[in-house]
């Protein structure tokens, strides 16, 4: 076999004193996954900060048309840009999501309940194949930690995440919290803590004023925060800030983004504050300001 030196452009340089670079990543708890699981929480979180802002438009997989998401279609598409992730069910990106959108997707994968029954009593209604078609970033369901349903609602979740881990596909655990249920520290740490232990690579919770600090340092995955019920812009911002400020990863938020008065002028604040680090007094000006613009 003829000795042929293929190097380009002069002498190779094996740089031997210095060590490769240990690909460490920059997510918590994620050091040790594939590659492929790697990539894709790289496209939901920006490396840069590590932090993300996601948009959460699924509500209607069990509340109908929600206010502000009668038409889909007219609503999400401005906001895009300004988020870093889209968060819908498989109908909805099918027929009102263009597939020109470059954002990473979280599809909702869970099925059987509506706001009209238990709503804990929920089955896994997309597979695996339909979210890889779908070009899914990440797939999620929830759990009801000490509801009706909860064994059944842990058996969706750890049937996700195998059927995720199968494809390098990342799950999102999302804390479901329903009307009978303390919302503190105790609850969300025990929460939270079960979907990292059962192997969620995300965890969707709530922020709470006492103890939040606490439950992110005992959970080894990323916490982001469900925006929740609707509320003034100034505590939307404040919640958002006090959140990151305690560890949160970023936000999973909706009615409070598209539900607002100007929805085009909360997104941008509620990136300003998660990205960089704006006090909620900055954000609420930023927001007024835009607000002013697009009525004009």
């Amino acid at each position: 076999m003829v000795d042929v030196d293929v190097s380009v452009g002069g002498m190779k340089n094996y740089a031997v004193g210095v060590p490769m670079q240990d690909n460490g990543f920059f997510l918590r708890g994620s050091g040790n996954l594939d590659w492929g699981m790697k990539n894709r929480l790289a496209q939901i979180f920006d490396p840069n900060d590590g932090k993300t802002v996601m948009l959460a438009f699924d509500h209607g997989y069990i509340m109908g048309p929600t206010t502000g998401l009668e038409r889909i279609d007219l609503v999400i598409p401005p906001l895009e840009p300004y988020v870093d992730c889209l968060m819908c069910s498989r109908g909805i990106l099918r027929t009102s999501i263009m597939p020109t959108v470059k954002k990473p997707i979280a599809m909702r994968c869970s099925s059987g309940a509506s706001i009209l029954k238990e709503m804990s009593n929920e089955i896994i209604g997309i597979e695996i194949e339909d979210a890889i078609r779908m070009n899914s970033a990440i797939i999620t369901t929830q759990a009801y930690i000490g509801g009706e349903c909860e064994k059944e609602s842990l058996a969706n979740m750890s049937y996700l995440i195998n059927q995720g881990n199968r494809y390098g596909i990342p799950t999102m655990g999302i804390t479901a919290v329903g009307k009978d249920m303390v919302r503190d520290a105790r609850y969300f740490g025990l929460a939270t803590r079960i979907l990292a232990e059962l192997g969620c690579h995300v965890i969707k919770s709530y922020f709470i004023e006492d103890g939040f600090d606490e439950v992110v340092a005992a959970c080894p995955v990323p916490i982001v925060i469900a925006g929740g019920k609707k509320i003034p812009e100034l505590d939307a911002l404040t919640m958002c800030y006090k959140a990151i400020d305690q560890g949160a990863a970023g936000v999973d938020m909706g009615r409070n983004i598209f539900m607002s008065d100007s929805p085009l002028a909360m997104v941008q604040a509620i990136q300003a504050v998660v990205h960089k680090n704006m006090k909620p007094e900055q954000a609420l000006e930023m927001y007024n300001d835009l607000k002013a613009q697009y009525t004009k």
